[in-house]
């Protein structure tokens, strides 16, 4: 497996006391490489103007790029800011999902886990919000299919936060499936159980408190099914981790082994169907310590079976 992470990544600094601060990248690379420091790392590149554009607006891509921050943040919305760090921390993250996808195709490697912020799944086609500029993971998903003829792509989505980006720019597209677990109601108060798109959207919406066993039966008789039958070529993994019990930000009760158990039983999908072949990136995550210990067990999952560099 190979790990893609920047130094850029931590460069962009929200205002104080903002959540998705950037101790949440020393976080997961520090337990990733604390656990498994065999495993190589290299830098994510920057991606390209044209790549963004496959899912995103223009106008979006020269507000996050062009937008002149000298000093402070400017405020996008309630939540998100651009910072004098954000474009390139941004461009470093959707580049990361980009250099996986060339990676895992040309078989350089089978697995790809990408340490990058900020987040992306929040991200439409023409408006950043909830800490999202670009959507990292769609970006990545149109890189397979425009430059390397991927025909049906699986994105699965287990952060406590609806991916709403992400499902908007694929939910007319039949290459793509969509399947996400989520807190519901939180925000962005979307992927209701009936948004279907057409017939490529799986949403398992999940009540606060929702333990172990009701995020295992989401998957296990929902969402794990429809990736399985779809047949993925590539399977793309939104993983955050606050729905863990430690989360500030919402009410499930996750723990790390139950994304242990996820990461595991998508890498057996991917193994029947792809090759074996998944990229995945980081989204949310805002306790530190469990923010670790989750992306630690993650990267645990896609490693198990010694698949190699």
């Amino acid at each position: 497996m190979l790990l893609l992470t920047h130094p850029a990544c931590a460069a962009h600094t929200p205002p104080a006391g903002h959540a998705e601060r950037p101790e949440r990248l020393a976080a997961v690379v520090d337990a990733i490489r604390d656990t498994y420091p065999d495993l190589p790392w290299a830098d994510a590149p920057l991606a390209t103007r044209e790549q963004l554009a496959r899912v995103h607006d223009d106008a979006l891509i020269r507000q996050v790029l062009d937008t002149a921050v000298a000093d402070g943040t400017v405020q996008l919305d309630p939540d998100t800011f651009l910072s004098p760090g954000a474009a390139e921390a941004a461009l470093r993250a959707a580049g990361a999902g980009v250099a996986a996808v060339d990676a895992v195709m040309s078989g350089r490697a089978r697995r790809v886990f990408c340490a990058v912020r900020p987040p992306g799944h929040h991200a439409t086609r023409d408006t950043a919000m909830g800490f999202c500029f670009f959507d990292s993971i769609a970006v990545a998903a149109a890189h397979a299919m425009d430059a390397h003829g991927v025909e049906r792509i699986a994105i699965v989505d287990f952060d406590v936060h609806h991916g709403n980006g992400t499902q908007a720019i694929f939910e007319r597209d039949p290459r793509v499936v969509f399947c996400s677990s989520h807190q519901s109601p939180l925000y962005p108060e979307t992927g209701h159980a009936d948004e279907r798109g057409i017939g490529n959207i799986f949403n398992a919406p999940l009540p606060p408190g929702t333990s172990s066993e009701g995020f295992r039966r989401a998957w296990s008789e929902t969402l794990l099914p429809a990736v399985d039958a779809f047949a993925p070529q590539l399977l793309l993994i939104s993983a955050g981790f606050d729905a863990h019990q430690r989360d500030p930000l919402a009410q499930l009760e996750l723990d790390a082994v139950d994304y242990l158990w996820i990461t595991g039983q998508l890498r057996e999908i991917s193994r029947r169907h792809c090759d074996g072949r998944i990229v995945s990136m980081l989204e949310g995550g805002y306790d530190l310590q469990a923010l670790g210990e989750s992306a630690a067990a993650h990267a645990g999952a896609l490693v198990a079976d010694g698949a190699s560099w």
